[in-house]
């Protein structure tokens, strides 16, 4: 049984690499695989009810996900359908390719551990759009924007869900992750950015504007564009005050804002208005829904491997062969990059208790970032890296080729960096 998963796992991982060539879009593949290996699990499995108790266990956390996603790109939409974006698109004046993917990393490296990494991802390729008009320059800066938002959310508390699993549950504490993960954060942001840096030259194009298409008031402009980050800074606030997850922080926000849209255009005569294109409910249509369903897909499979313990066995053999913790936790990195990092983390957490690793020792902290930066390696990595991959159609190829090699120099030079750091300060 365990095996027949394992082979489904690995048929529709290199179904969803191989996208382009087969023509199925990866949603498709995702879906009929997670769905696949939960079947396999509930045949082979005497006790049904204790599957299906899994199941919804596994739906459960698989649904703050999409239902965060699905919120943060509604929210990106109004922004972008309110020309909210010209805000920041209009104070960024530089043309050199190279001076603008420094701006844009080093905003995505702080706003991720301000936020987080899957929703920075979503705000900042955004406005790369509206900045960048050739595909292949807009693609590249995209990739580098998921190297640096999980770079940035690794070094903060709320940057990254397995730093905040860690966090809560008691490995680390935010002012010890901060202090002794931001160096080897930046350094694998700033390294990949260097080594690009001798490569990039020549200015982006001028973004083409669609003549016919009604110019947006500056303070409508302003008002939906400030209100949307409003929410999205919100989140990690409601998180910390309440300790309820984030999914809830972002559809409260989003409610409150669907409410104050809808009061300020009844309150105005609009030109758009009769359109509806300035509606949350025309907002909700626009979102990607196949790359939520891919994510729901990869999760649902992972979560299969998860149920059956074959993520437990995993750790469970790495501790048993290696006998190294830096070792162990540069390679559960390394997995994060085709495994989530979420079942990951918590099977370490459930295999090494706080009295034989405490609080802020090394083993957390350097998980904290092994996890969080991992996954860059491969667009599918992570969940910046999935959405990514479905707003902008970036294929797990592409990257491959383009990025991930600048994502692991970034991996490992920022583990030289905590390990030296570690052995300085200890």
């Amino acid at each position: 049984m365990t095996l027949a998963i394992i082979i489904t796992f690995i048929v529709g991982y290199i179904a969803i690499t191989l996208e382009h060539s087969l023509k199925v879009n990866k949603a498709a593949s995702a879906l009929l695989t997670g769905v696949i290996c939960w079947t396999i699990y509930i045949i082979g499995q005497n006790d049904h009810e204790l599957v299906t108790e899994q199941l919804m266990e596994q739906l459960g956390e698989v649904a703050g996900i999409l239902f965060f996603l699905m919120s943060a790109m509604t929210i990106v939409e109004l922004i972008d359908s309110h020309d909210g974006f010209q805000e920041i698109t209009d104070r960024i004046k530089t043309k050199s390719t190279l001076k603008l993917l420094w701006i844009i990393a080093l905003v995505t490296f702080f706003l991720s551990a301000l936020l987080d990494n899957l929703a920075t991802t979503i705000v900042v390729v955004s406005f790369i759009r509206k900045l960048i008009p050739n595909k292949e320059q807009r693609l590249f800066f995209t990739g580098m924007t998921v190297v640096a938002a999980n770079a940035g959310g690794a070094w903060s508390p709320l940057g990254d869900v397995t730093t905040t699993m860690l966090w809560i549950g008691g490995q680390i504490t935010a002012l010890s992750i901060i202090k002794w993960l931001i160096l080897p954060s930046l350094a694998c942001m700033l390294v990949p950015l260097i080594i690009v840096s001798f490569r990039l030259k020549g200015e982006v194009g001028a973004v083409l504007k669609d003549s016919n298409l009604p110019v947006k008031p500056p303070f409508e402009r302003k008002f939906v564009f400030l209100l949307g980050a409003g929410v999205l800074i919100f989140v990690p606030i409601f998180k910390t005050m309440t300790g309820l997850p984030p999914f809830m922080a972002i559809l409260l926000g989003l409610s409150f804002m669907w409410i104050i849209i809808e009061i300020f255009h009844n309150q105005r005569d609009s030109p758009d208005k009769g359109k509806g294109t300035l509606t949350v409910v025309y907002a909700l249509r626009k979102i990607d829904t196949p790359s939520i369903l891919f994510f729901l897909g990869i999760l649902l499979s992972i979560g299969a491997l998860q149920a059956t313990g074959q993520l437990t066995y995993l750790s469970h053999w790495l501790a048993d062969a290696v006998k190294n913790d830096t070792i162990i936790v540069t390679s559960l990195g390394l997995l994060s990059a085709v495994i989530d990092n979420v079942p990951l983390v918590a099977a370490a957490q459930g295999m090494y208790s706080l009295a034989q690793y405490p609080t802020d020792h090394f083993f957390w902290e350097f998980l904290a970032y092994a996890a969080g930066t991992g996954g860059s390696a491969l667009i599918i990595g992570s969940a910046a890296g999935i959405a990514a991959m479905g707003m902008e159609q970036i294929s797990f190829v592409w990257y491959l080729k383009k990025i991930s090699w600048l994502a692991l120099i970034g991996y490992f030079s920022g583990i030289v960096i905590y390990l030296l750091q570690y052995s300085l300060g200890s």
